[in-house]
């Protein structure tokens, strides 16, 4: 038996549970804690007392925890239900080899199982077909949902698109269609003024094409290469979003305004060919590139979150700038000042 558990010998129920604490019968707090203050503190403390005087005190409860631990009295146990299977299955007369074919039995099929899926207000998050070959091979191909959903018409392309990679070989004679992942899902009323139900409805209907794009695509590239982006608490401008896999997601909403513009494009920390001063260099080299200043902006100062040791901000706090360059480059570059290293200019990142 798993968990540590152990099964007693006939016979031996009294010398396998009489060591045990009390609180193993399952009792309440309050009758353990008055149990332990008369220094019963075992489950033999209990067996060697008299039951009328235990019962009347403490119930009829402990009594019947007693007799269930010694096998005297019964306890029924419901079995856990089994988890939710969603599957169907075709077994062809004369075998198949072509992918019209194949659909031809998937249209027969989808529609049974997204009816038993519905019937269960569940949906689909991960569908495998099972294409059976006459010389007992069997082909497999697995699509993604980026949400849950019963609707045939939103499944059948994300099958059709993934038909090619199924080697038919000799013929396939049975098809079996599984919904592998499922989720509940809710059925959506629109209440209310016509206008605000019909911005809902619209809103709904763009995140239901949205889902639909990311698994077409996911169904090429894979869901997890399909990403989207959410706000993080950070001062630090290189940790103020974090990547979420798009299917697994919502769409951020509400991102906080930065203090300051951020640039469009982003990267890591590269070194500036400058005056080793926080003035703004008049010209500077950057990427084998000598550059001179039009224009400059700031600075805004940004200093480490003192509470990590992160590598990529141990030149300590960073006077950033907005730069704009006379060959037309608006860049963001910044002065470390210098903590565990060296002080130095730094680009960071362009404006459109």
């Amino acid at each position: 038996v798993g968990g540590g558990a152990r099964i007693a010998p006939p016979g031996q129920a009294y010398g396998a549970l009489a060591p045990l604490p009390i609180a193993a019968l399952r009792l309440d707090d309050q009758t353990v804690a008055q149990l332990n203050r008369l220094g019963l503190r075992r489950i033999g403390d209990l067996l060697g007392q008299p039951r009328a005087s235990l019962a009347r005190r403490f119930g009829r409860g402990l009594v019947l925890r007693l007799d269930q631990a010694m096998g005297s009295a019964p306890e029924p146990v419901s079995p856990a239900r089994p988890p939710h299977h969603f599957a169907v299955r075709m077994t062809l007369p004369n075998p198949i080899g072509l992918a019209e074919d194949v659909m031809a039995a998937i249209d027969r099929m989808l529609p049974t199982l997204c009816a038993r899926l519905e019937e269960k207000a569940r949906g689909a998050r991960t569908l495998r077909l099972e294409a059976h070959r006459t010389d007992q091979a069997a082909e497999i191909i697995e699509i993604g949902l980026a949400r849950p959903s019963h609707d045939k018409h939103r499944i059948r392309p994300l099958l059709e698109m993934k038909i090619d990679q199924i080697d038919a070989g000799y013929g396939i004679d049975m098809l079996r269609l599984a919904a592998v992942q499922t989720e509940p899902v809710h059925a959506r009323t629109l209440t209310g003024h016509a206008e605000a139900s019909r911005a809902v409805r619209n809103r709904l209907e763009g995140n239901t094409a949205l889902d639909d794009l990311i698994g077409k695509l996911g169904a090429r590239v894979g869901l997890e290469a399909i990403t989207r982006q959410h706000p993080a608490a950070s001062h630090i401008p290189e940790k103020t979003a974090q990547t979420l896999a798009a299917a697994w997601s919502e769409p951020a909403r509400d991102w906080p305004v930065p203090p300051r513009p951020r640039p469009l494009l982003m990267w890591r920390p590269e070194p500036v060919m400058a005056p080793d001063h926080p003035d703004v260099p008049t010209s500077f080299r950057w990427r084998g590139r000598d550059w001179q200043l039009a224009q400059a902006t700031g600075p805004e100062r940004i200093a480490p979150e003192w509470w990590l040791d992160d590598p990529n901000w141990r030149s300590g706090v960073r006077d950033y700038w907005v730069v704009v360059t006379e060959q037309g480059e608006r860049l963001w570059l910044f002065y470390g000042h210098g903590g565990t290293m060296s002080a130095g200019w730094f680009c960071q990142g362009r404006f459109g």
